[in-house]
């Protein structure tokens, strides 16, 4: 199984939405922990990176997350 790439200030999607209905997150902090900030409501979640790979859907480049 290959490893999805993302970086810092990259577009994700989740699998499940935010309660706000978005699903178009923010990567902000990369290392041991990821934190990714919600586009819809601005509310910041850290996580294990372990837990983010298991929920990350797909990494969507900067045109997709304009849409």
């Amino acid at each position: 199984m290959q490893a999805k790439s993302y970086e810092l200030n990259d577009f994700v999607e989740m699998k499940k939405p935010h309660a706000c209905q978005t699903n178009r997150w923010q990567v902000t902090r990369v290392g041991m922990d990821i934190r990714i900030k919600c586009q819809g409501c601005g509310a910041s979640v850290l996580m294990p990176r372990r837990d983010f790979d298991k929920r990350l859907k797909k990494v969507l480049n900067q045109e997709n997350a304009a849409e």
